[in-house]
């Protein structure tokens, strides 16, 4: 059996397993995107490539896949255009190569670049992902500036953290605890930064004030499960 012999039957095990009803002739999603696969594998195998070149070829298309540059970014005055005028009268620069990747000149003549999605957060008591909020203002007290020659990873900084709700008006939280990160590289920043949500917006609190609000939370869980059971708030015996 060939290369691609093995991974056409791979495909079709795998659309199968998506779905056991799928025809060649007809639209499924999942089994769309496998079919997409297998052209490219296929496409590699009829350029020949096997062994180191194959493996060479999967990592740039990877990186175009991410789009992430393929040689590293110089920063050079042609290589931005300008997006927008920030509240600040700050003017942000989108990069060429990179749309990700932003310049920021300040109205002092300060200049300061962001690539605004090189993290991701990670929920610890779900294990849900997201990103917004603050945490690139966290980050920034953690991670080195960007310079040039710029070469972004694939990997991102891991930002772990847990949510908190002391009154149930207030939404879904009203507190964030910051926990730690992990580098692309690999290493671990304890931060233990601690947030709640404040008539001022988000603001940055003691720890002394988080474990009062982590036991208003507690409280309020507890209340709502005897709602639920019951079918009003009672206290507790």
């Amino acid at each position: 059996m060939s290369m691609s012999e093995w991974a056409e039957n791979e495909v079709r095990l795998a659309c199968y397993k998506e779905n056991p009803y799928y025809k060649d002739d007809e639209w499924d999603y999942g089994c769309a995107c496998y079919q997409s696969a297998l052209k490219a594998y296929k496409c590699l195998m009829e350029d020949g490539h096997s062994g180191m070149s194959f493996g060479f070829t999967k990592n740039i298309l990877i990186r175009l896949m991410n789009s992430l540059p393929l040689t590293p970014i110089e920063g050079s005055e042609e290589e931005w255009k300008y997006s927008f005028d920030g509240e600040d009268r700050t003017k942000v620069y989108q990069n060429k190569r990179m749309g990700l990747l932003f310049r920021d000149i300040h109205p002092d003549g300060s200049v300061t670049y962001d690539n605004i999605y090189d993290y991701f957060c990670i929920d610890d008591d779900s294990g849900l992902t997201y990103s917004g909020g603050g945490t690139k203002d966290i980050l920034k007290d953690y991670c080195e500036p960007i310079t040039f020659p710029y070469w972004p990873t694939e990997k991102k900084w891991e930002v772990h953290t847990r949510e908190y709700l002391t009154d149930r008006k207030n939404g879904d939280f009203d507190t964030k605890e910051y926990l730690y990160l992990i580098s692309p590289e690999g290493r671990r920043i304890d931060v233990n930064r601690y947030f709640a949500d404040t008539d001022d917006g988000w603001s940055e609190i003691g720890e002394e004030e988080f474990r009062k609000r982590v036991v208003m939370d507690t409280q309020r869980r507890e209340a709502e499960l005897l709602f639920n059971q019951n079918g009003s708030l009672q206290e507790e015996p």
